[in-house]
Protein backbone atom coordinates (compact mmCIF):
# COMPACT_ATOMS: atom_id res chain seq x y z
CA UNK A 1 0.00 0.00 0.00
CA UNK A 2 1.45 3.36 -1.06
CA UNK A 3 0.65 6.58 0.78
CA UNK A 4 1.96 10.11 0.51
CA UNK A 5 3.59 12.02 3.36
CA UNK A 6 0.48 14.02 4.23
CA UNK A 7 -1.73 10.93 4.49
CA UNK A 8 0.89 9.12 6.53
CA UNK A 9 1.29 12.06 8.95
CA UNK A 10 -2.49 12.31 9.42
CA UNK A 11 -2.85 8.59 10.13
CA UNK A 12 0.06 8.38 12.55
CA UNK A 13 -0.82 11.52 14.53
CA UNK A 14 -4.25 10.05 15.23
CA UNK A 15 -2.58 7.32 17.27
CA UNK A 16 0.33 9.23 18.83
CA UNK A 17 -1.08 9.63 22.34
CA UNK A 18 -2.24 6.03 22.76
CA UNK A 19 1.04 4.70 21.36
CA UNK A 20 2.91 6.86 23.85
CA UNK A 21 0.98 5.25 26.72
CA UNK A 22 1.62 1.80 25.20
CA UNK A 23 5.36 2.45 25.07
CA UNK A 24 5.28 3.86 28.59
CA UNK A 25 3.63 0.71 29.93
CA UNK A 26 6.30 -1.43 28.31
CA UNK A 27 9.29 0.74 29.23
CA UNK A 28 8.29 2.52 32.45
CA UNK A 29 9.97 5.73 31.29
CA UNK A 30 7.94 8.69 30.07
CA UNK A 31 10.89 10.19 28.20
CA UNK A 32 11.77 6.92 26.50
CA UNK A 33 8.13 6.50 25.54
CA UNK A 34 8.22 9.84 23.72
CA UNK A 35 11.39 8.77 21.91
CA UNK A 36 9.98 5.37 20.97
CA UNK A 37 6.87 6.87 19.42
CA UNK A 38 9.13 8.87 17.15
CA UNK A 39 11.12 5.72 16.40
CA UNK A 40 7.86 3.90 15.64
CA UNK A 41 6.81 6.54 13.13
CA UNK A 42 10.24 6.51 11.52
CA UNK A 43 10.15 2.72 11.14
CA UNK A 44 6.60 2.89 9.83
CA UNK A 45 7.50 5.52 7.24
CA UNK A 46 10.46 3.50 6.03
CA UNK A 47 8.33 0.37 5.81
CA UNK A 48 5.09 1.96 4.60
CA UNK A 49 5.17 0.15 1.27
CA UNK A 50 5.10 -3.13 3.18
CA UNK A 51 1.77 -2.33 4.85
CA UNK A 52 -0.61 -4.58 2.98
CA UNK A 53 -3.80 -3.64 4.82
CA UNK A 54 -4.41 -7.14 6.21
CA UNK A 55 -4.54 -5.61 9.71
CA UNK A 56 -5.75 -2.14 10.66
CA UNK A 57 -3.25 0.69 10.41
CA UNK A 58 -3.53 1.06 14.19
CA UNK A 59 -2.62 -2.60 14.78
CA UNK A 60 0.28 -2.27 12.36
CA UNK A 61 1.62 0.72 14.32
CA UNK A 62 1.20 -1.13 17.62
CA UNK A 63 3.24 -4.04 16.27
CA UNK A 64 6.03 -1.69 15.20
CA UNK A 65 5.94 0.15 18.55
CA UNK A 66 5.98 -3.11 20.51
CA UNK A 67 9.01 -4.40 18.67
CA UNK A 68 10.82 -1.07 18.97
CA UNK A 69 10.27 -1.27 22.74
CA UNK A 70 11.47 -4.88 22.80
CA UNK A 71 14.74 -3.74 21.22
CA UNK A 72 15.22 -1.32 24.12
CA UNK A 73 14.21 -3.87 26.77
CA UNK A 74 16.61 -6.47 25.40
CA UNK A 75 19.48 -4.08 26.19
CA UNK A 76 18.37 -3.39 29.77
CA UNK A 77 19.82 -5.13 32.81
CA UNK A 78 17.40 -7.36 34.73
CA UNK A 79 15.73 -5.96 37.84
CA UNK A 80 16.70 -7.84 41.03
CA UNK A 81 13.92 -10.06 42.32
CA UNK A 82 13.77 -8.26 45.66
CA UNK A 83 13.33 -4.63 44.66
CA UNK A 84 11.50 -2.87 47.49
CA UNK A 85 10.51 0.37 45.78
CA UNK A 86 9.92 1.98 42.40
CA UNK A 87 12.74 4.42 43.15
CA UNK A 88 15.21 1.50 43.07
CA UNK A 89 14.54 1.15 39.33
CA UNK A 90 16.47 4.07 37.79
CA UNK A 91 14.51 4.34 34.53
CA UNK A 92 11.04 4.11 36.10
CA UNK A 93 9.45 7.56 36.32
CA UNK A 94 5.90 8.81 36.90
CA UNK A 95 3.97 10.50 34.13
CA UNK A 96 1.93 13.73 34.42
CA UNK A 97 -1.83 13.93 34.00
CA UNK A 98 -1.68 15.41 30.50
CA UNK A 99 0.22 12.30 29.38
CA UNK A 100 -3.02 10.37 29.90
CA UNK A 101 -5.52 13.12 29.15
CA UNK A 102 -8.46 12.32 26.87
CA UNK A 103 -7.56 8.62 26.85
CA UNK A 104 -9.51 5.82 28.49
CA UNK A 105 -6.76 4.25 30.61
CA UNK A 106 -7.59 1.75 33.33
CA UNK A 107 -5.94 2.95 36.51
CA UNK A 108 -4.70 -0.47 37.54
CA UNK A 109 -2.68 -0.73 34.31
CA UNK A 110 -0.80 2.53 34.79
CA UNK A 111 -0.17 2.86 38.54
CA UNK A 112 3.41 2.77 39.77
CA UNK A 113 2.77 -0.52 41.57
CA UNK A 114 1.72 -2.15 38.29
CA UNK A 115 4.65 -0.67 36.37
CA UNK A 116 7.09 -1.71 39.09
CA UNK A 117 5.84 -5.28 38.91
CA UNK A 118 6.12 -5.18 35.12
CA UNK A 119 9.85 -4.46 35.37
CA UNK A 120 10.35 -7.99 36.68
CA UNK A 121 8.98 -9.56 33.51
CA UNK A 122 11.20 -10.60 30.60
CA UNK A 123 10.57 -8.45 27.55
CA UNK A 124 8.33 -10.79 25.59
CA UNK A 125 6.30 -11.80 28.61
CA UNK A 126 5.74 -8.11 29.28
CA UNK A 127 4.61 -7.49 25.72
CA UNK A 128 2.29 -10.51 25.74
CA UNK A 129 0.67 -9.31 28.97
CA UNK A 130 0.07 -5.79 27.65
CA UNK A 131 -1.22 -6.91 24.27
CA UNK A 132 -3.58 -9.53 25.70
CA UNK A 133 -4.70 -8.25 29.10
CA UNK A 134 -4.49 -4.49 28.58
CA UNK A 135 -5.28 -4.03 24.88
CA UNK A 136 -7.50 -7.09 24.64
CA UNK A 137 -5.82 -8.60 21.58
CA UNK A 138 -6.45 -12.22 20.66
CA UNK A 139 -3.79 -14.91 21.02
CA UNK A 140 -3.38 -14.98 17.25
CA UNK A 141 -2.98 -11.21 16.99
CA UNK A 142 -0.47 -11.23 19.85
CA UNK A 143 1.55 -14.02 18.28
CA UNK A 144 1.65 -12.15 14.96
CA UNK A 145 2.82 -8.95 16.67
CA UNK A 146 5.61 -10.82 18.44
CA UNK A 147 6.53 -12.93 15.40
CA UNK A 148 6.02 -16.15 17.32
CA UNK A 149 3.57 -19.04 17.57
CA UNK A 150 0.23 -18.90 19.34
CA UNK A 151 1.45 -21.55 21.78
CA UNK A 152 4.58 -19.52 22.62
CA UNK A 153 2.55 -16.31 23.05
CA UNK A 154 0.10 -18.09 25.38
CA UNK A 155 2.95 -19.56 27.39
CA UNK A 156 4.57 -16.13 27.77
CA UNK A 157 1.25 -14.66 28.87
CA UNK A 158 0.67 -17.34 31.50
CA UNK A 159 4.14 -16.88 33.00
CA UNK A 160 3.64 -13.11 33.03
CA UNK A 161 0.27 -13.45 34.79
CA UNK A 162 1.82 -15.72 37.42
CA UNK A 163 4.57 -13.20 38.16
CA UNK A 164 2.17 -10.26 38.32
CA UNK A 165 -0.16 -12.20 40.60
CA UNK A 166 2.71 -12.69 43.03
CA UNK A 167 3.63 -9.01 43.02
CA UNK A 168 0.27 -7.24 43.01
CA UNK A 169 -2.62 -7.14 45.50
CA UNK A 170 -4.74 -10.29 45.60
CA UNK A 171 -7.98 -8.32 45.51
CA UNK A 172 -8.41 -6.05 42.52
CA UNK A 173 -10.88 -4.07 44.63
CA UNK A 174 -7.80 -2.59 46.29
CA UNK A 175 -7.51 -0.46 43.16
CA UNK A 176 -9.79 2.54 43.14
CA UNK A 177 -11.04 4.98 40.53
CA UNK A 178 -8.80 7.94 39.69
CA UNK A 179 -8.94 10.79 42.20
CA UNK A 180 -12.11 9.86 44.04
CA UNK A 181 -13.26 12.46 46.62
CA UNK A 182 -12.45 10.35 49.71
CA UNK A 183 -8.93 9.72 48.47
CA UNK A 184 -8.36 13.38 47.71
CA UNK A 185 -9.65 14.32 51.18
CA UNK A 186 -6.95 12.10 52.72
CA UNK A 187 -4.30 13.71 50.53
CA UNK A 188 -5.44 17.24 51.39
CA UNK A 189 -5.33 16.42 55.10
CA UNK A 190 -1.79 15.11 54.60
CA UNK A 191 -0.81 18.33 52.81
CA UNK A 192 -2.27 20.50 55.59
CA UNK A 193 -0.42 18.51 58.27
CA UNK A 194 2.86 18.84 56.36
CA UNK A 195 2.45 22.60 55.90
CA UNK A 196 1.75 22.96 59.64
CA UNK A 197 4.66 20.71 60.55
CA UNK A 198 2.24 18.64 62.63
CA UNK A 199 4.09 15.39 63.30
CA UNK A 200 1.17 13.82 65.17
CA UNK A 201 -1.33 14.59 62.41
CA UNK A 202 1.04 13.22 59.76
CA UNK A 203 1.45 10.01 61.70
CA UNK A 204 -2.32 9.67 61.95
CA UNK A 205 -2.59 9.78 58.15
CA UNK A 206 -0.27 6.81 57.64
CA UNK A 207 -1.14 3.14 57.55
CA UNK A 208 0.69 1.16 60.21
CA UNK A 209 2.76 -0.63 57.55
CA UNK A 210 3.22 2.44 55.34
CA UNK A 211 6.29 2.52 53.10
CA UNK A 212 8.31 5.38 51.66
CA UNK A 213 10.87 5.29 48.86
CA UNK A 214 13.02 8.26 47.91
CA UNK A 215 15.02 8.66 44.73
CA UNK A 216 18.39 10.44 44.82
CA UNK A 217 17.86 14.19 45.05
CA UNK A 218 14.34 13.86 46.45
CA UNK A 219 13.31 15.08 49.88
CA UNK A 220 16.84 16.03 50.86
CA UNK A 221 18.32 12.67 49.84
CA UNK A 222 21.62 13.77 48.35
CA UNK A 223 23.24 10.33 48.06
CA UNK A 224 23.67 8.66 44.68
CA UNK A 225 21.48 5.75 45.79
CA UNK A 226 17.74 5.54 46.45
CA UNK A 227 16.59 4.58 49.90
CA UNK A 228 13.36 3.36 51.44
CA UNK A 229 11.93 2.66 54.85
CA UNK A 230 8.79 1.06 56.19
CA UNK A 231 6.46 1.33 59.17
CA UNK A 232 4.53 4.38 60.42
CA UNK A 233 6.83 5.04 63.38
CA UNK A 234 9.94 4.73 61.21
CA UNK A 235 8.56 7.16 58.66
CA UNK A 236 7.60 9.76 61.25
CA UNK A 237 11.01 9.47 62.90
CA UNK A 238 12.69 9.90 59.53
CA UNK A 239 10.70 13.05 58.84
CA UNK A 240 11.40 14.56 62.29
CA UNK A 241 14.44 16.64 61.17
CA UNK A 242 12.25 18.66 58.78
CA UNK A 243 9.31 18.90 61.17
CA UNK A 244 11.18 20.62 64.00
CA UNK A 245 10.03 24.11 63.00
CA UNK A 246 13.25 25.07 61.23
CA UNK A 247 11.65 24.87 57.80
CA UNK A 248 8.26 25.54 56.27
CA UNK A 249 6.50 23.59 53.54
CA UNK A 250 4.18 24.57 50.74
CA UNK A 251 2.27 21.83 48.90
CA UNK A 252 0.66 21.70 45.47
CA UNK A 253 -1.78 18.92 44.58
CA UNK A 254 -1.17 17.26 41.23
CA UNK A 255 -1.55 13.83 39.66
CA UNK A 256 0.79 11.12 38.38
CA UNK A 257 -0.21 7.83 36.76
CA UNK A 258 -3.86 8.35 37.76
CA UNK A 259 -2.73 8.57 41.38
CA UNK A 260 -2.70 11.66 43.60
CA UNK A 261 0.66 13.37 43.88
CA UNK A 262 1.97 16.27 45.92
CA UNK A 263 4.70 18.67 44.83
CA UNK A 264 6.43 20.02 47.93
CA UNK A 265 8.36 23.26 48.30
CA UNK A 266 10.54 24.18 51.26
CA UNK A 267 12.02 27.32 52.83
CA UNK A 268 13.90 28.00 56.03
CA UNK A 269 11.53 29.44 58.66
CA UNK A 270 13.79 32.38 59.45
CA UNK A 271 14.07 33.59 55.84
CA UNK A 272 11.88 35.41 53.36
CA UNK A 273 11.53 34.82 49.66
CA UNK A 274 10.39 31.94 47.49
CA UNK A 275 10.01 28.31 48.46
CA UNK A 276 12.32 25.89 46.59
CA UNK A 277 11.20 22.61 45.01
CA UNK A 278 11.81 19.71 47.39
CA UNK A 279 10.25 16.54 45.96
CA UNK A 280 7.33 15.12 43.98
CA UNK A 281 5.51 12.51 46.07
CA UNK A 282 3.18 9.98 44.47
CA UNK A 283 0.74 8.67 47.07
CA UNK A 284 -1.09 5.36 47.31
CA UNK A 285 -4.16 5.60 49.54
CA UNK A 286 -5.78 2.45 50.95
CA UNK A 287 -8.72 2.30 53.37
CA UNK A 288 -8.50 5.98 54.24
CA UNK A 289 -4.78 5.94 55.07
CA UNK A 290 -1.62 6.59 53.09
CA UNK A 291 -0.06 3.21 52.39
CA UNK A 292 2.87 4.23 50.22
CA UNK A 293 4.81 7.36 49.31
CA UNK A 294 7.19 7.38 46.35
CA UNK A 295 9.29 10.54 46.23
CA UNK A 296 11.01 11.77 43.06
CA UNK A 297 13.45 14.67 42.63
CA UNK A 298 12.50 18.23 41.61
CA UNK A 299 14.01 17.59 38.18
CA UNK A 300 10.60 16.15 37.24
CA UNK A 301 8.68 19.32 38.10
CA UNK A 302 8.85 20.93 34.61
CA UNK A 303 7.32 17.79 33.03
CA UNK A 304 4.36 18.26 35.38
CA UNK A 305 4.03 21.97 34.57
CA UNK A 306 5.36 22.92 38.00
CA UNK A 307 7.81 25.75 38.74
CA UNK A 308 11.05 25.06 40.62
CA UNK A 309 10.21 27.80 43.08
CA UNK A 310 7.06 29.57 44.22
Amino acid sequence: MTMDETTFATLTETHRRELRVHCYRLLGSAQEAEDLVQETFLRAWRGRDGYAGRATFRAWLYKIATNACLDVLDRRPPVPAETPSAVAIPWLTPCPADFLADLVVARETIELAFLTAMQHLPARQRAALVLRDVLGWSARETAAALDTSVAAANSALQRARDTMRDRLPDRRTEWSAPADPEELAVVRTYMAALEKGDEQALGAMLAEDARCGQAPGAGGNMTDQPYWYAGRDTLVAGWAPVLDGSVRFRCVLTSANHEPAVATYIRASDTEGPFAAFGLTVLAVRDGRIAELTVYPPALYPAFGLPLSR
